[in-house]
This record gives C-alpha cells, structure tokens and sequence, in this order.
C-alpha cells in the first residue's frame, strides 16, 4: 500500500507539491483514483483524486480512520549526534520504522558535531512513518543541552546508558518497565562525561549498561529502543 503525507489534508484536501508530484507524474493516477492519505497525527484519509495537477492534487476525502500506534507508552530516545551525518539520518529512518514518538539530538561535553538540521531528519522520518504504514509522524527535536533533556519527563521511566566502568551500572532490562513512558539518554562517540553521568544520576535517571560489547553511538540507541519493544511483547 502506497500512502501519501499531508499534514493538513482535513483542512486543505490537498497534497502538497512532493506527493502530487509522486502521484501525478511518477505513478500516473488520475482523476477518480483513490489514495489513502496519512497527517501525521494518527489518521488515514482514504480520498478521491479530484484534480491530478502536478504540484498541487486536489482530493475528496470520502472517509477517515483512526490509526493508532501498536505501543501504549511515550519512547523518548536522546542522542548526541555522531560527526558523521549520514549515520543520525540512518537512526532517525530506523528508529522510526520500529517505532518512537520523539528523537532528541542531545548536547554534550564531548560532542562531535555541536549544530544539526532538523529538516532533512524530518523528511526521513516523514518516509520512513510511510514505509512503516504508520500515521503517527515521531517528534524531531532541536539540539537540546544534556541540562535541559534531564528536566524532562519527570514522572517516566529514566535512564541514562554509558560505559564508565568506574561508576556502577544496571542491565538494562531490569530497570525498563514495559508498557511505561520511558526517555532514554545514549552519549557521543567519546561517552559521557563523569560530571553528565553525575548530573543525570542526581536527576533521577538509572544508571543503564547495554551489555558488555562496547557500541556505537547509533547502535547503542537502537539497541534500547528495541530492547524496549521486545520486553513490551513480553505482556501482549
């Protein structure tokens, strides 16, 4: 199933220029085709194309659907972005196919790369919620200061994933509580440092370990956030 992002097609019944461009030209539909259209916000569209102009499709939305995620809970994932790009925008595409509501670039002492562009992350993410047929698009945050993400969700599952031997740590499993909010902060390619651990610790996280391999930044993020979807099917 082929689906469509317009953020605003309950207002506009109208799709904006990349997808009427991908209907029109590359996919030749016409005028009495029907489509399903996602907002972003958890619902399907299925539509009429009324109009198969190029740039700016005009579509009768004949009914709407509900589609909410297959998980409960609120998955928080903060990372500090790696030097190389290519490797965050990997990350936001998977993160997002096996499911997350917010992606948080996060600052740190020791970060490679100290600015980033939410946009090109977004239309990632934008892709990846359609290849996923999903209807929820994740939250893409700004870069945050690891002072600020440790202020937030106070009342969810916390915790904070580093590889300082020095500074006594927990398997992850034992600290996640399935089916709960949950924000979970993964360091830069550096790790964090003593006085951020310390920070975040006094902040009410967990301190979390990942195993005994040591991993990258990006495969350390997703290997929460999948753990956290495994110990989820664990209840269901």
């Amino acid at each position: 199933m082929i689906q469509f992002f317009a953020p605003d097609i309950a207002e506009t019944s109208e799709l904006p220029e990349s997808d009427s461009k991908h209907a029109v030209r590359v996919l030749r539909m016409r005028e009495g085709d029907t489509i399903q259209v996602i907002d972003g916000k958890g619902h399907a569209y299925t539509c009429r194309l009324v109009d198969a102009h190029p740039k700016h499709a005009a579509v009768e939305i004949i009914g709407c659907e509900e589609m909410p995620l297959p998980w409960r809970q609120q998955l928080a994932v903060a990372v500090a972005p790696t030097k190389h790009l290519d490797r965050m925008e990997w990350l936001v595409e998977k993160m997002t196919e096996i499911g997350v509501n917010t992606f948080i670039p996060l600052l740190c002492e020791r970060s490679e790369r100290r600015e980033i562009k939410t946009e090109r992350l977004e239309k990632i993410a934008v892709s990846a919620m359609k290849q996923s047929l999903k209807a929820t698009l994740p939250t893409i945050m700004p870069m945050t200061p690891i002072k600020e993400v440790v202020g937030m969700m106070p009342e969810a599952t916390r915790m904070v994933a580093y590889c300082d031997p020095e500074i006594p740590r927990v398997d992850f499993s034992e600290i996640y509580r399935p089916q709960t909010d949950t924000l979970i902060l993964i360091g830069p390619e550096g790790d964090f440092s003593p006085s951020e651990i310390r920070l975040a610790l006094d902040s009410g996280f967990h301190p979390a370990t990942l195993g005994n391999n040591r991993l990258r930044t990006e495969t350390a993020a997703l290997y929460a956030l999948t753990a956290c979807h495994v110990l989820d099917s664990k209840l269901s």
